[in-house]
């Protein structure tokens, strides 16, 4: 149950590429796209770039993230594999308002910009499904608003969690524990918290056996009470 609310609350829904093409346009798109590997931690675009395409993530985990006047980053979104990045820009036509950078070692298919934008002109499904994503991107935005502003920093931290359980569970680990792979600076940016918080908090949810650490890697033994803790149904 709590996956859909996820899913419905706090996923972009830029998986909308590929499924809203035609077995013909598939391969026109292919026949166009440039791929390029990037190795974790690589700036795919920075913000104030202009856009000259889109990018489709093919394989790994990308963090979208804006800075503060101190350099501070607020990571807002990770990118799985299927996702689309870049296509606000490209259609509003301004530049770049935030990073994008890779989490682990990535493959992405760049798409340029006449290509995309005559696959929009050509393909009607396309379109209204890249339509549906923006509405319902106002939608994750709002509830991210609220998720700030009203909850505390351990019910942000075990959604976060959640969030992420979903970002990095293979076909093969519906049911079982979920390992999550990340830095703690960045679980921080994320949570909007400072390291030293966030530090204690795992502690304290290990210590509720809810959660195992090995080094970087956070292992999810008990959503169930993650979905206590955030208190978001």
């Amino acid at each position: 149950m709590y996956r859909e609310i996820i899913y419905n609350k706090y996923h972009l829904g830029g998986d909308f590429l590929i499924e809203g093409l035609s077995a013909e346009e598939k391969v026109l798109l292919e026949s166009k796209m440039i791929s390029h590997i990037y190795k974790k931690g690589q700036v795919i675009f920075r913000a104030g770039m202009t856009p000259t395409g889109v990018y489709l993530l093919n394989k790994g985990k990308v963090k979208k993230y804006t800075t503060g006047d101190d350099g501070k980053q607020h990571i807002f979104y990770i990118c799985n594999s299927g996702e689309a990045l870049g296509y606000h820009s490209l259609l509003s036509e301004e530049p770049y308002p935030d990073f994008a950078e890779t989490l682990e070692d990535s493959t992405l298919a760049f798409i340029p910009k006449d290509v995309f934008l005559m696959l929009i002109d050509r393909s009607k499904q396309l379109s209204q499904k890249l339509l549906k994503s923006l509405s319902h991107e106002f939608t994750v935005f709002i509830h991210s608003t609220t998720v700030f502003a009203q909850k505390t920093v351990r019910e942000r931290l075990a959604l976060s969690l959640l969030m992420l359980k979903e970002k990095y569970r293979g076909d093969d680990s519906q049911d079982g524990p979920v390992e999550i792979t990340i830095l703690r600076e960045d679980l921080a940016n994320i949570v909007g918290t400072a390291i030293e918080t966030l530090v204690r908090l795992l502690r304290d949810f290990k210590e509720e056996q809810i959660i195992e650490t090995k080094g970087r890697t956070i292992v999810i033994l008990h959503p169930g009470k993650l979905v206590k803790i955030a208190n978001f149904y």
